[in-house]
């Protein structure tokens, strides 16, 4: 198969160009570098065209609320137009574990919006609901750092390898579409405060991890299992050790 794979330079998104063209699918990364760009539409309609399958595994510059909700709202609808032009029979997008339980966040509203906007355009679909991956812990302590001091809230955390994050998208991109959402996360579960302490550990990072169940997760109060999946998610093989020792 074709696949378009939006973002396709980025953390993600080159390691599910890969993945892809190690079963024998002709995938293209497209994003500005390579000449697409989602907002503007320059380059859209012929990155897709003879294409398959779209994978948007892109992301809004700022997680501010008024430029994200811009980003994922105009960038989806020139993908779902551009896309149904072009007759592609499936359409997968990246999303986050929870983002119906996080919406007091700018950023969450608008991923919202986004899968809304998906799930409304009549194509054929799939989201991916991924948990939090172990390459973004370091700016889960950046962003809840204060006074010098990590607070975070010490609820259920099932973070997850990118390796793993572009499996799972490769995987659905391949098959048949969901018309749904797939949750997919790491093998294990930690408190958020516990492993962030460990993985600042891990980096020689001194500040202190305080477990505060009244602090906010990137501004939101948070629940017991606001970050965690359901029972039924597809769970990735790597677990934070095995990735940690990948690092050094």
């Amino acid at each position: 198969m074709k696949v378009v794979v939006i973002g396709g330079t980025g953390l993600i998104g080159s390691k599910v160009v890969t993945k892809l063209g190690e079963h024998g699918h002709e995938a293209v990364a497209a994003a500005p570098s390579t000449g697409v760009d989602t907002l503007t539409g320059e380059g859209l309609a012929d990155a897709l065209d003879g294409a398959d399958v779209l994978v948007d595994v892109s992301n809004s510059p700022s997680f501010d609320d008024e430029p994200a909700m811009e980003f994922f709202r105009t960038a989806t609808t020139n993908l779902l137009e551009q896309s149904a032009k072009a007759n592609v029979g499936h359409y997968v997008a990246l999303s986050v574990v929870g983002t119906d339980r996080l919406l007091d966040s700018g950023y969450f509203r608008a991923k919202q919006a986004q899968e809304d906007m998906i799930a409304a355009s009549g194509r054929p679909y799939s989201i991916v609901h991924a948990t939090q991956f172990f390459e973004f812990v370091r700016s889960i302590s950046d962003f809840s750092t204060v006074d010098g001091e990590v607070h975070l809230p010490p609820v259920l955390f099932q973070p997850m390898a990118a390796d793993d994050v572009a499996a799972g998208v490769a995987r659905t991109a391949a098959g048949a579409p969901l018309n749904a959402v797939r949750e997919i996360a790491g093998p294990e579960q930690f408190r958020l405060d516990e492993m962030v302490r460990t993985a600042l550990a891990d980096r020689g990072d001194p500040r202190p991890v305080v477990a505060d169940e009244q602090a906010p997760y990137f501004g939101v109060q948070v629940t017991e299992r606001s970050l965690v999946p359901g029972d039924d998610a597809q769970l990735g093989a790597v677990t934070y050790a095995q990735w940690a020792a990948q690092q050094k």
